[in-house]
């Protein structure tokens, strides 16, 4: 009886460890499982900490508005861990009128859902953060953003639920599902062991692909790499989360003086030549580059090391969640496609009162998997 639960959970990053959580706390017996040796490997240790509302898909924008307004404020307290959570708002920065088009549109589409988040000029940016350069010309601004501790954050959901005795397995890599009696049942894994669940939660970024392949089910996604350096502390310049139109680059400031910032170079989708994510050699020098443009005051900065993860790239660019008419007993929660940080206390209680309730406070339906099914 000991790999039974009522759910099964295959993912052990922060989307994974915030459904067992919640799940947990609605008395909910959870097995966790995580094919690599550590809690939070993927994309949950690699991002850049973003927890914004602007700049999102209209589709998944309601999931992070209402995290944010239900459970960013207090995870700390929650969790009992230092989210490092600062709600101190998101400049997304512009330079040219291409940009500031794309900045609009985003602004116009996020106000629609109810957004506060309005256009403003360079003056007004700089007013806003005086270390800007004079290069940028405009920016979406969006006071309830901010940024987070990734790190800390996911293991605060780890330990949490462990406390409410989630158990969590390590280096035990699910490969394949199996219904019984027309209803998913079963998880089996790489080990040999089978795990059995009510309900089977399928989290595990891009490698639910392939998982989900084994019933039937093709999520349209593939992985790309994504970068992030960190400096050596500074003195306090500012607490916004940064962004621009083109998402070139993004960060912030920890609560610690280094400077975390995320970037691409343009040759991502080249660069996957190993299994294990490796930075990539042009990366790093192109996003100084790109901040050194809007940061003068940064350009002695000395970087102190640079990291790189898969994320998850869904085809229309936001999140697969909840259940599967073909695949009773399955829920998905994946394709976060680089937002599932900011968007995972929003999109994790939601997941677990689907599976407890069979309803949501926040409407699912434009992210469901059959969004994908042929239009006739």
């Amino acid at each position: 009886m000991k790999n039974i639960a009522e759910t099964v959970v295959i993912g052990g990053g922060i989307i994974g460890c915030g459904i067992s959580y919640y799940l947990a706390k609605k008395g909910v017996s959870v097995i966790c499982l995580e094919g690599s040796d550590f809690i939070g490997n993927g994309g949950s240790s690699r991002n850049g900490g973003g927890v914004r509302q602007s700049g999102r898909d209209p589709r998944e924008l309601p999931f992070v508005m209402y995290g944010i307004k239900n459970y960013w404020p207090t995870l700390s307290e929650e969790l009992e861990v230092d989210c490092e959570y600062h709600q101190d708002g998101n400049l997304r920065l512009g330079k040219n009128e291409k940009h500031k088009k794309i900045l609009e549109g985003l602004t116009e589409r996020a106000v629609k859902v109810g957004l506060d988040v309005r256009m403003i000029d360079g003056d007004e940016v700089r007013r806003i953060n005086p270390y800007l350069s004079d290069e940028v010309t405009c920016a979406s601004w969006c006071p309830t953003d901010g940024h987070a501790n990734p790190l800390t954050t996911t293991l605060g959901y780890y330990k949490s639920a462990r406390r409410l005795g989630v158990r969590f397995i390590t280096g035990e890599k699910a490969v394949e599902l199996k219904k019984m009696k027309g209803k998913l049942r079963k998880v089996i894994c790489e080990s040999g062991n089978v795990y059995e669940g009510e309900t089977i939660v399928l989290a595990a970024g891009y490698e639910s692909r392939k998982i989900a392949e084994t019933i039937g089910i093709d999520i349209p996604m593939q992985k790309i790499l994504l970068e992030a350096l960190v400096t050596e502390a500074e003195p306090h310049m500012f607490d916004q989360m940064l962004g621009t139109a083109e998402a070139d680059f993004y960060g912030h400031q920890t609560k610690h003086g280094s400077f975390v910032f995320g970037g691409s170079s343009g040759y991502e989708g080249f660069t996957e030549i190993y299994e294990t994510p490796f930075s990539y050699s042009k990366t790093a020098p192109c996003v100084c580059r790109g901040i050194i443009k809007y940061f003068p005051n940064l350009l002695n900065a000395k970087i102190v090391r640079t990291w790189a993860g898969w994320m998850d790239q869904c085809l229309d660019g936001v999140p697969v969640l909840g259940n599967v008419e073909e695949v009773p007993g399955l829920v998905l929660a994946c394709g976060f496609s680089g937002h599932g940080f900011g968007i995972a206390p929003g999109a994790a209680s939601q997941i677990a009162e689907l599976i407890t309730e069979g309803k949501t406070a926040v409407d699912l339906s434009a992210l469901h998997y059959d969004r994908f099914k042929a239009k006739i």
